[in-house]
């Protein structure tokens, strides 16, 4: 049995549903995006200094490579304020805001998962 289309979905192949899965799936991959995601959903607007606070292990570096491919992929936008010091937001676009359905629903499919009966190792005797 193959992939069933659903829907709004039923203009794609199982090939282009793959494709598009897998673009998707490249926008997300990171050690840091999804992370960086969950603190800005609902609406949070968070300065480069809170983001470091809420994910003390990565780097300054890593932050800002992360949130600059986040902002071209068009899920995050940057606000700079003109005033001094200057002053730098990141929000979630509209666009990135509605991932979160999407995401809390795959975790949700990941917390379902059956746990896999390991076989028992023969003993030494």
């Amino acid at each position: 049995m193959g992939y069933i289309l659903l829907g709004r979905h039923d203009h794609h192949t199982p090939l282009t549903a793959a494709s598009g899965i897998e673009g998707a799936i490249q926008m997300l991959e990171g050690r840091w995006k999804r992370g960086i995601l969950f603190h800005l959903f609902g609406g949070n607007k968070l300065r480069f200094s809170d983001l470091e606070r809420a994910i003390p292990a990565i780097s300054q570096k890593m932050l800002i490579q992360q949130l600059r491919q986040l902002e071209q992929d068009g899920i995050v936008a940057r606000i700079v304020h003109a005033q001094v010091p200057p002053k730098v937001e990141y929000h979630l676009t509209d666009w990135g805001q509605s991932l979160c359905p999407a995401l809390d629903e795959l975790l949700a499919w990941a917390e379902r998962r059956p746990m896999l009966k390991r076989e028992e190792e023969p003993s030494k005797a």
